[in-house]
C-alpha cells in the first residue's frame, strides 16, 4: 500500500500558492472571469460553519462557484495540453472545448459543467493537500472525458453539443476520431509529467495513470455495450446499470480519487472515494437518461428526443420494459418494429416518451438517481476529511441529481 498523509494532515505542497480552503479558505470568491459561468445549472449551496484551518465563514459557497474555481485552476493547463497537438488537431480540440469559433476567432463558449475537475481538486483537499495538487488529475480526466464526447457525437450522429455544431460536422469524422484519440493519450502524459515536475512523486503519478487507464477501459467497455444495446429489442435494468457503470461511473470514480492519489493517499482512502464517485456517476447518468428523453434542447444543448430516435436502451426505457403492463408491452412492440428506425416523427417520439412514463420508467429512474445519491454520500463516511471539503462533496452530489442540463 502506498504511503500517504493521514486525512486532514498537511501534505506536500504542489506549488507556491497553497489554498487551504476550497475557494481560498472557502469564503473567498473566484476571479471575475471564473464567475462568467456561475449561472449554469441548478444553484445548490454548501453550508458549513468552519473552513479548513478553523477560519469561520458565514456565507455559503455555491456549487457554480466551486465549478468556476475548478475551471480557473484547470483551464490554463488544459489549454496547454491541447496546444501540444499537431495542426489541425489543435484547432479541432480548441473548437470542441469552446475556446474558438469555427473560423478560429476566440470564444468564451460553454466548456461543460467541469464536475470531474472539481472532484479531482476536492479529492486532493480531502487528504489535506492543496487544491493545486489535484490539478493534473482534473486536467487528465477532462481530456479523457472529452475524448469520449468527440467519439460519442460521431457514433450517435449528434449534430449539436453545448448549443453549437459538433466538431465532426465542422471538421469531418476523421478529424474528430483523431483528436479524440489524441486527447485520451494526452491525459496519460499530463499525469506522468506530474511525477516529474508537477509536485507528485513518480510512484503516485504511476498509480494515477493506472487509475485513469483502467477507468478509460471501463468507459470504452460501457460505450460498446451502449451501442450494442441499440440493436436489441430490450435489455434488463441490471444490464443497463452495468453498462452505465462503465460508460459514466468509471471516469467519475477515477475523478473522485485521482487528486488524493497524486497527493499520496493510501488505497483505503482511494477506494472509498472511488465508491463515492461510482455511485455519483450512476446518479449522474440516471439524470442524463431522463434529460435525454424529457430535457429541453434550449437548456441541455442536445438534440430533442435524441435518445429515443436512436432507440437507446437507457434506464427509463429498461425500467418501463420490465414493468410488464399495457404501456410496457406497447413500448416493446414499437422498439421491436424495424420500420422507420431513426426516422420517427416528433409526434411519434412524443408518444413513445408518454409510454415510457405511463409504464413507470420516468418515476423509477428518478428514484434510482436518489438511491445512488444516498449510497454515494455513505461512502464519504469512510474518509476523515475537513468539514468544508465534505460539505462540498455533498453539495456537488446534490447538484448532480437536481440539475437541468
Amino acid at each position: 500500500m502506498t504511503r500517504g498523509p493521514a486525512a486532514g494532515d498537511p501534505a506536500r505542497a504542489a506549488g507556491p500558492a497553497v489554498r487551504t480552503g476550497l475557494i481560498d479558505i472557502a469564503s473567498a470568491r473566484p476571479s471575475r472571469a471564473a464567475r462568467h459561468h456561475q449561472g449554469e445549472g441548478t444553484h445548490v449551496e454548501s453550508r458549513t460553519g468552519t473552513a479548513v484551518g478553523g477560519t469561520a465563514h458565514a456565507e455559503p459557497v455555491s456549487v457554480p462557484e466551486l465549478l468556476a474555481f475548478s475551471r480557473e485552476l484547470c483551464t490554463p493547463p488544459l489549454k496547454a495540453a491541447a496546444a501540444r497537438l499537431a495542426a489541425p488537431m489543435d484547432t479541432v480540440a480548441a473548437y470542441h472545448f469552446g475556446w474558438i469559433d469555427r473560423d478560429g476567432t476566440p470564444a468564451a463558449g460553454d466548456g461543460g459543467k467541469a464536475v470531474r475537475p472539481a472532484l479531482a481538486l476536492l479529492s486532493a483537499q480531502a487528504v489535506g493537500a492543496p487544491a493545486e495538487a489535484g490539478v493534473p488529475g482534473g486536467v487528465a480526466v477532462e481530456l479523457v472525458h472529452n475524448f469520449s464526447l468527440l467519439h460519442d457525437d460521431l457514433m450517435d450522429g449528434d449534430e449539436t453539443r453545448r448549443h453549437r455544431a459538433t466538431a465532426w460536422t465542422v471538421f469531418g469524422p476523421a478529424q474528430a476520431i483523431l483528436v479524440g484519440d489524441a486527447l485520451a493519450t494526452l491525459g496519460t502524459e499530463v499525469l506522468l509529467d506530474a511525477g516529474v515536475s508537477g509536485g507528485a512523486s513518480a510512484a503516485d503519478a504511476a498509480r494515477a495513470v493506472r487509475l485513469l487507464t483502467t477507468a478509460t477501459r471501463g468507459l470504452i467497455d460501457g460505450q460498446a455495450r451502449d451501442v450494442a444495446f441499440e440493436q436489441r429489442d430490450s435489455v434488463t435494468v441490471a444490464e443497463c446499470l452495468e453498462m452505465e457503470g462503465g460508460k459514466t461511473a468509471a471516469l467519475l470514480a477515477a475523478a473522485s480519487a485521482i487528486g488524493a492519489v497524486l497527493a499520496g493517499a493510501d488505497d483505503r482512502v482511494s477506494d472509498a472515494l472511488q465508491r463515492y464517485g461510482h455511485h455519483l456517476g450512476l446518479a449522474f447518468q440516471a439524470v442524463d437518461d431522463l434529460l435525454g428523453i424529457w430535457g429541453a434542447t434550449e437548456v441541455t444543448g442536445k438534440p430533442h428526443w435524441g435518445d429515443l430516435r436512436q432507440r437507446k436502451k437507457s434506464l427509463p426505457v429498461a425500467a418501463a420494459l420490465a414493468e410488464g403492463g399495457a404501456a410496457s408491452r406497447r413500448l416493446a412492440e414499437e422498439l421491436a418494429d424495424p420500420k422507420g428506425r431513426g426516422e420517427e416523427s416528433e409526434p411519434e417520439l412524443a408518444a413513445r416518451a408518454a409510454l415510457i412514463e405511463q409504464a413507470g420508467g420516468r418515476a423509477w429512474t428518478q428514484e434510482e438517481a436518489r438511491r445512488q445519491h444516498t449510497t454515494a454520500l455513505a461512502a464519504l463516511d469512510e474518509v476523515p476529511m475537513p468539514d468544508v471539503v465534505r460539505e462540498h462533496f455533498v453539495a456537488l452530489a446534490e447538484f448532480v441529481v437536481v440539475r437541468e442540463r
